[in-house]
């Protein structure tokens, strides 16, 4: 009788003393694409920060207050300042941190005429491709700039004018030309966006995307594509010209 106690003691210790199961892989997997999706949010919060300017380039980036502003722990904010690192939007240097890039003249010299060719191609497929539901769609977004200029709105003319590039980029339908000109752009946005604070230049860039219109109705690959050159290579102009006047001041 007293054996008989003791084994069923035993038994129910043993049972008691088996290890847990471990984290199953599907929740192993979930923390991991939670974390993921936070930085991925995190990018994109501080990315539209960055392009509005409510950072502005040379800023330091103080990791422990974003993280407090955003709602996230410091990892997966982290994880964004690398992808945006990666990205050419923010510098990460060892004992100084993060801060917004700052984009040097000399590289804007190099990378203008290189964007300057690669969107002249877009034109010039665009031209050629465009159905006349597309250039509808551009005649819509290139009204809306007229009204922004009119207005004098910068910042909401710049944003269509990132979206009527972006639909040009749709209608010439090169993958290829998509990928390149999308890093490209990214490094180039902030510095885009200033060349619109220049005198003059929102109603001169009113003007190129006027000759633009008229080149894509009258499917003429060819001015579409020297218009748009010349329209990137103005950017730099007024740009060089706003680095002039700073360095006078």
């Amino acid at each position: 009788m007293q054996f008989t106690h003791i084994n069923s003691m035993l038994i129910r210790n043993m049972g008691n003393n088996r290890p847990r199961p471990a984290m199953s892989q599907k929740r192993r997997a979930s923390s991991r694409l939670n974390a993921s999706s936070l930085s991925q949010q995190a990018v994109e919060e501080l990315r539209r920060r960055i392009a509005s300017c409510q950072l502005v380039p040379g800023q330091r980036l103080d990791e422990a207050a974003l993280a407090a502003e955003l709602g996230i722990s410091r990892t997966p904010l982290r994880e964004a300042l690398k992808m945006l690192s990666a990205e050419g939007l923010v510098d990460i240097t060892p004992r100084r941190g993060a801060h917004v890039a700052e984009m040097a003249q000399d590289d804007l010299e190099g990378i203008f005429p290189i964007m300057a060719l690669l969107e002249g191609e877009v034109a010039r497929e665009a031209a050629q491709k465009a159905t006349p539901l597309d250039l509808r769609r551009l005649d819509q977004l290139h009204a809306t700039l007229e009204k922004y200029v009119a207005a004098g709105d910068v910042d909401r003319y710049y944003e269509t004018n990132y979206q009527f590039h972006d639909a040009l980029q749709q209608v010439a339908g090169n993958p290829w030309l998509q990928h390149v000109i999308g890093d490209l752009r990214k490094l180039l946005r902030l510095s885009r966006h200033r060349s619109l604070k220049l005198a003059g230049r929102m109603n001169d860039s009113l003007n190129e995307h006027r000759a633009l219109m008229d080149a894509l109705h009258k499917r003429d690959a060819e001015t579409a594509r020297r218009v748009m050159k010349r329209h990137l290579l103005e950017q730099l102009a007024a740009l060089r010209q706003l680095a002039e006047t700073a360095a006078e001041a």
